[in-house]
């Protein structure tokens, strides 16, 4: 809808600048019709009130222009405050939520995968430093997420301290990368933020065969395979 009204509004510039040099294009090259304007006193008002009457429709047009661009504006921040998360900076439970629901109700293709994150420290540091010493941990987590799902997945914060990351051509090889990324990355925060560090686990599932036959399952068995190695890792 809202490219629809641009293409018209941006038609009805061309037309009406069209129409004004067609104007000034007669005027100037009939001298037999500008001599009229010139002499005829009822005639050069008609004329004056046209152009007032263009000058007018123009203003309003660009008018109508800068109100579209600043609800375009207005709109745009709307929707990054609705879909993404105001602490971690990517998108949250709601674009999560809408990721799944494209794949409700129908046979779970054999392309997508699940990664599950959990960031297992965050109560640590919110003890020791502080919840806003923890919103930051989230927020650098956030960025190392995102970054890390770049040309592989969607990445969103699915509440807390937990991540859901989403292929929908999905590989073993862009799992594995995803993973390698993250690693990577934190290791290298971690040399540079000591008294900050940042833990993680992560829970994955692709390719179950007929275990997993929807999407919620796929997640779920994400999710418990997060908790598993979230166990094994406290032995």
């Amino acid at each position: 809808m809202k490219k629809r009204v641009e293409r018209i509004k941006t038609i009805q510039l061309i037309l009406f600048v069209v129409l004004i040099a067609l104007g000034l294009y007669l005027v100037f090259s009939d001298g037999e019709l500008y001599q009229l304007i010139g002499s005829n006193p009822s005639v050069r008002l008609m004329c004056g009130l046209l152009w007032v009457m263009a000058v007018l429709s123009l203003a309003f047009i660009l008018w109508d222009f800068s109100s579209f661009s600043s609800l375009k504006k207005d709109y745009s921040e709307l929707d990054f405050a609705v879909h993404n998360d105001h602490i971690a900076g990517i998108a949250n439970r709601f674009s999560c939520d809408a990721m799944i629901e494209k794949y409700l109700d129908k046979p779970l293709p054999d392309t997508v995968g699940c990664i599950m994150v959990d960031l297992t420290n965050i109560r640590q540091i919110n003890d020791a430093k502080g919840y806003v010493a923890g919103n930051a941990a989230i927020h650098a987590f956030s960025n190392i997420l995102h970054t890390a799902s770049l040309g592989l997945c969607f990445v969103g914060r699915n509440g807390g301290n937990k991540f859901m990351a989403l292929f929908e051509e999905c590989t073993s090889e862009k799992l594995e990368a995803f993973q390698l990324r993250i690693q990577e990355t934190v290791e290298r925060y971690n040399q540079e933020q000591e008294n900050h560090p940042l833990q993680y686990i992560c829970g994955c599932a692709f390719r179950e065969g007929e275990q997993v036959k929807t999407i919620n399952q796929l997640i779920a068995l994400a999710d418990r395979r997060l908790r598993e190695n979230a166990q094994q890792s406290l032995k």
